[in-house]
């Protein structure tokens, strides 16, 4: 019988309330960026072709990024 709790699985992996988020600030000065906006272009899926392979990059409904092959 499986004795965990999920509550007690979601408490040992969530981020510190304490520990600071990501800053975006911090990247390379040289890493070309680009808007999620201007990828897009108004649409919410699209195509990426990477060494002869086809890359589905899509915005969720929770508006986050999800790439598949």
């Amino acid at each position: 019988m499986n004795s965990h709790t999920p509550d007690g699985f979601r408490h040992r992996y969530r981020r510190s309330e304490t520990e600071p988020a990501p800053r975006f600030e911090s990247m390379p000065l040289s890493v070309r960026t680009l808007s999620s906006s201007a990828l897009f272009q108004g649409e919410h899926e699209i195509g990426i072709e990477h060494h002869g392979a086809l890359y589905r990059l899509k915005i969720t409904r929770q508006g986050k990024l999800i790439l598949n092959k």
